[in-house]
């Protein structure tokens, strides 16, 4: 049986991430966002933050997304995000073949394309991304609304550049995906049914026209 796959990319701050987990709750399927971190951390022996830090600035190396490329023992530091993107890519692939499956980021759309995923993207309003992003600040973090915004644009500018690197549709445009969901002004818990009972629509006519 194909497995089914649903792919979150999302805006910081609109929800996307939860959107994400009470989707896959909601359909019984396996859920994979930091869980991806987590097992490259271990891989590799490297710090999760550290990782993470490592793979954001691979956003504008385009010849870094050459996953397929051999690596030698004496790495630079752009042969090490080569290698740690490959590594990612490589776990994505193995985690969509193991069964049903939400996967949040990291350009996993583009990354499954040829496994026809379905195509969420979640995006909502500055204020609310910016409401959002005070509700949920660890306390003495101290940020003004003025940095969180700043904070915001660049990490969905990075988003865009890794995910623009890798596919011939713009991240964000609403061609690129399959459904959009503005979450502004809603409770993420009770968007997701709606999301959900889409989902298995647009999976049953696509069984049907293939």
């Amino acid at each position: 049986m194909k497995k089914r796959i649903i792919c979150v990319s999302r805006e910081f701050g609109s929800g996307g991430r939860e959107l994400g987990k009470r989707l896959a709750d909601n359909l019984g399927f396996a859920y994979y966002d930091r869980e991806i971190v987590l097992s490259l951390a271990e891989q590799t022996g490297m710090d999760e933050n550290s990782l993470e830090q490592q793979l954001e600035i691979a956003a504008p190396v385009p010849f870094a997304i050459h996953f397929a490329q051999s690596f030698t023992d004496n790495l630079t530091v752009n042969d090490t995000t080569v290698q740690l993107l490959s590594l990612q890519t490589r776990l994505i692939k193995e985690l969509a073949a193991k069964g049903d499956c939400v996967i949040v980021g990291r350009a996993a759309d583009s990354i499954l394309e040829e496994e026809f995923p379905f195509r969420l993207f979640v995006y909502a309003e500055s204020e609310a991304k910016l409401e959002r992003c005070r509700s949920r600040a660890t306390e003495g973090e101290g940020l003004s609304d003025r940095e969180i915004l700043r904070q915001m644009k660049r990490i969905d500018r990075r988003r865009a550049e890794f995910h623009d690197i890798i596919s011939p549709r713009p991240w964000g445009d609403k061609e690129s995906y399959d459904l959009c969901v503005n979450t502004t002004g809603t409770e993420i818990k009770a968007v997701v049914p709606a999301v959900a009972e889409y989902y298995r629509l647009w999976a049953a006519a696509t069984d049907r026209g293939r």
